[in-house]
């Protein structure tokens, strides 16, 4: 028997593909395409688990797809630029360029190791001169179409770092590498009109195949709804609250406003007031709070008063504004008109700071509501009130009449609103794509010209100092103006690095090109993507804007297709058993210090929390870098080989699915495939040409399992299409010495190995060549089944074949009878055959239990098996669709278990006796049924 190293097998296939260049492909306009790819991940050195699971998936899904005659590109990038880059060169002195490249190496050689088939020569790395400089080629695109402007907005400013922070690294109100405490800032920042697609975003989204969830979280985030904007104008002032609400209807409620406190008006108006003080001890404090859960329900509501009223736009009241916590700046206006009457965070604003509630909508049934004695605002449809030449109406009908007459008094009008805010690309580092705009005194915003692209990052950047290195580059900074040539000097924010990930799947069409962004007959041959893959995480920022880039560069004329990704797996999770503490109520996570020092909130030896000195369970939770749960597939790659890793992480849950790890899993999955290179290397003592009826079985099986296995794959379900190349691997094993016909047994193998290849592909191309199969099993054509072969007559037979053994098994384990000395297998008389026949049709009809016995009753040859009969109905009714006979007759039954008692006994294990029940004197045999024998065993 060969020896299975898989060690030397993998590392010689490797060499192989790479050495012949199997996975490099072309335009070919005779082959249909696929294309097929993962996330691009930032390569932080070393691969985990995530990673591997991720592209796994998408290599099975890429091998798949060669293997049935498309041609798949399959390419992979690197994510390369980002924060974890900079603070290296803050913490270690480490360049950012030198730190990301050796990170890549290491990441790179991880993936090589596992055999993923990519077609490496169409790398792209987004820290590459000739990859960003197309970044600043679509930014220098947009602003000449209207789509890239500058304005001033809020940010999270960390006066420490003397930098904006993404909303992610605010922690509680504070900077999460210094503890600063953040502060709201209004800068001038770069934004992309990312709204200005809003409508076509939404619409499109029901044309693609994505999970619902995802598409659901993308509508919300987008969030577009019909409504009013009422303007309300701020006394004493030439200022005008643009609000906008889907409630106009409740405008004669309006009885106070409610501002985000961190609005910039709100510290203009109380400057050098009475109010300054109370406000600004209120603007801490709420800055001190998280800025999303502000908005929920639980949320205490807080407010102060500004000292400044609004005009109601529709009677001229005053109404006083208030600085508030639930309202967030980015929302809306920044503010709302408040309704307490018939909104219940208005209500317990109103409340607490004893401000009226007026009743504008009363109920239809007539009660008459009254503000000061409610508990709780009404918020149902009803008949306006209060609302001078509007009362009486159905609030409903009246909102269009409002509209009209706001519209009338310039005041307002009907309006379609979006959450979705116009992407902020603007930030505050250094490693990522410089904007390429020049600042002169004279000549005001001056954009590079596109032969002077890329911008590159300087060499002379100092990282350590507060700011961004940018703005201590004087070789950067200072540039002379392309327009007059006097001294100017360089934007210093860089882009977001999601605007890196929004075309890198366009560019991989045409990698190497330099003089344009992609060619236009690569992507249009190429595009859109078939299948993507990666985390929910990216369900909206990285799938939006990837989304906007491909409706824009559309809109460039660079391609014609609507949508980058056709269909979308988001992966699950991995879990792993963990440290949990009852008592603390939490995970305890492990970590090590520099020294390779334990110092993680458990005792690893006691099995104690360090808290609280009680015993920690196990409990299973995501992997995570903050519970120090995370592993590496090195090690299991160098105990069991990179095939085993894949298994498993294939057959530990299907793709869509949470994975739970587990090492004996692993170990497990390793044993089955070396079950399958057993079953493939090993020789039968004899074999033979003619054929038996065990091969009507074979045939069946090996068809019906290509049948399933395809059609596993297709819908992704690859955890169950290894669950039956493993039971067909099981019953060839024992094939084997039951002197086999020697063609289907080979036949059986290679498809084993064809069936298997996507997922185990080492271990596959070196049993395909002991085979003496010729070419490599990456590039063999997927194989057909014989539909003759697994018709519904043969797959009945056989299923009850099936039911048989796995009957006897489970009342084995009930009776708990592990050696039985005799085993009946009793075939069911044929009245019943007849019986089932007959009334299968009134089954299918859906008669209930009663009209079924009353029509069986009727038959004189049944009545006296009455009891009998009531029995079997009783079963029919709990499983009708399983209600068919699926032999002619007891003798059709009787004959095929007779023929295939060998092999019965074969599987179950032990000798059986297979009897008519015609034929026997047990009692038990009035339990057969056709195709379901009754049982024996003791």
């Amino acid at each position: 028997m060969k020896e299975y190293d898989f060690t030397s097998i993998e590392l010689k296939w490797q060499s192989k593909w790479e050495k012949d260049k199997i996975f490099e492909v072309e335009k070919d306009s005779n082959k249909k395409k696929y294309y097929v790819l993962e996330m691009y991940p930032y390569p932080s050195g070393k691969m985990h688990m995530g990673h591997l699971r991720n592209y796994t998936i998408g290599d099975t899904f890429a091998r798949f797809q060669r293997m049935n005659g498309y041609n798949v590109l399959y390419p992979m990038g690197y994510d390369s630029f980002g924060l974890p880059a900079e603070i290296a060169a803050i913490k270690k002195g480490i360049p950012p360029e030198e730190f990301t490249k050796k990170n890549i190496t290491s990441f790179k050689a991880d993936q090589k190791r596992i055999g993923y088939s990519y077609d490496w020569r169409r790398e792209v790395s987004s820290m590459n001169p000739n990859y960003f400089r197309w970044n600043q080629w679509f930014f220098l695109k947009m602003l000449e179409k209207g789509l890239a402007y500058r304005k001033e907005s809020m940010v999270n400013w960390c006066p420490g770092c003397n930098s904006v922070l993404a909303n992610e690294q605010v922690i509680s109100g504070k900077c999460w590498r210094c503890s600063a405490v953040i502060q709201p800032k209004f800068l001038s920042q770069w934004f992309f009109k990312i709204r200005e697609y809003a409508d076509e975003l939404l619409d499109k989204l029901d044309t693609l195949d994505w999970p619902e969830k995802v598409k659901i979280m993308q509508k919300n985030w987008i969030g577009r709804s019909e409504g009013s904007t009422i303007d309300f104008e701020v006394e004493g002032t030439d200022q005008t609250l643009a609000i906008f609400t889907t409630r106009s209807d409740t405008i004669f409620g309006v009885t106070f406003m409610t501002m985000a406190a961190e609005h910039p008006w709100c510290a203009d108006w109380v400057k050098d007031t009475e109010y300054e003080e109370e406000y600004q001890q209120f603007y801490e404090d709420v800055m001190q709070e998280d800025r999303y859960q502000r908005t929920a329900e639980d949320t205490e509501k807080k407010g102060v008063f500004l000292g400044k009223f609004a005009i109601n736009p529709l009677t001229g009241n005053k109404i006083p504004i208030y600085a508030g916590n639930f309202v967030i700046y980015e929302y809306g206006a920044g503010a709302v008109m408040a309704v307490p009457g018939h909104d219940q965070r208005d209500f317990e604003f109103a409340k607490k700071y004893d401000i009226p509630i007026k009743i504008v909508i009363q109920p239809f049934d007539g009660y008459k509501l009254n503000g000061e004695k409610m508990s709780r605002a009404f918020l149902d449809d009803g008949i306006l009130d209060e609302s001078e030449e509007f009362t009486g109406i159905e609030n409903r009908v009246a909102i269009n009449r409002i509209e009209k007459k706001l519209n009338k008094l310039g005041k307002g009008g009907p309006i379609v609103n979006y959450k979705i805010r116009d992407w902020l690309i603007s930030r505050q580092r250094f490693w990522g794509t410089p904007i390429p705009i020049i600042y002169c005194k004279d000549c005001g915003t001056v954009p590079v010209s596109y032969e002077n692209l890329p911008v590159e990052l300087p060499n002379d950047a100092i990282f350590g100092k507060s700011g961004n290195p940018l703005e201590h580059s004087k070789t950067f900074m200072n540039v002379k103006c392309p327009k007059c040539g006097k001294k100017a000097r360089r934007e210093t924010d860089t882009m977001d690095t999601f605007v890196d990930s929004s075309w890198y799947f366009l560019k991989y069409t045409s990698p190497q090109l330099a003089d344009i962004p992609f060619e236009k007959e690569d992507v249009e041959y190429w595009g859109p993507v078939d299948q993507y893959i990666g985390g929910i995480e990216h369900a909206i920022l990285h799938l939006l804007y990837a989304r906007f880039f491909t409706k824009m560069s559309r809109d460039l004329g660079l391609h014609n297709f609507d949508e980058p990704f056709k269909a979308l797996l988001t992966q699950g999770m991995i879990n792993k058993a963990h440290p949990y503490c009852e008592n603390c109520r939490k995970f305890l996570p492990a970590s090590y210090n520099k020294d390779g020092e334990w110092e993680g909130e458990y005792n690893q030896e006691k099995e104690t929390c360090n808290t609280c000195g009680q015993k920690y369970i196990l409990k299973s939770a995501k992997m995570s870098k903050s519970l120090g749960n995370t592993l590496s597939p090195g090690p299991i790659i160098q105990e069991f080989g990179a095939d085993t890793a894949r298994f498993f992480i294939m057959h530990g849950a299907n793709p869509e699915r949470e994975l739970e790890w587990s090492d004996s899993g692993c170990s497990s999955d390793n044993k089955t495939l070396l079950k399958i290179w057993d079953t493939i290397t090993a020789q039968p003592s004899a074999t033979r040409y003619k054929d038996d009826v065990y091969d009507e079985y074979i045939r069946f099986r090996l068809n019906r399992m290509i049948k399933k296995v395809s059609n596993f794959y297709q819908i992704k379900l690859i955890r169950d299409a290894l669950n039956e190349i493993i039971g067909f691997n099981d019953i060839i094993k024992r094939y084997i010495d039951m002197k086999p016909n020697k063609k289907l047994l080979r036949e059986s193998k290679e498809n084993i190995l064809l069936m298997l290849a996507p997922i185990t592909p080492h271990l596959c191309e070196e049993l395909w060549k002991f085979m003496n199969k010729k070419g490599y099993i990456s590039l063999a054509s997927w194989p057909d089944y014989d539909e003759a072969l697994i018709n519904e007559s043969i797959e009945k037979h056989w299923l009850a074949y099936e039911n048989v053994i796995e009957d006897v098994k489970n009342i084995q384990k009930l009776i708990k009878l592990e050696n039985p000395e005799e085993i009946q297998v009793i075939i069911a008389d044929n009245w019943k055959n007849d019986f089932i026949s007959k009334m299968e049709i009134h089954v299918k009809d859906g008669k209930n239990f009663g009209d079924l016995m009353k029509i069986a009753m009727q038959n004189p040859d049944w009545k006296r098996y009455a009891k009998l009969i009531k029995n079997i109905l009783g079963k029919i009714s709990k499983n009708p669709d399983k209600f068919a006979a699926p032999f002619e007759n007891q003798d059709d039954e009787y004959n095929f278990f007779i023929q295939n008692i060998c092999l019965l006994e074969s599987d179950i294990g032990f000798k059986i006796s297979i009897i008519k029940e015609t034929d026997s004197d047990e009692k038990k045999k009035n339990n057969s049924l056709p195709g379901k024998p009754a049982l024996i065993i003791r």
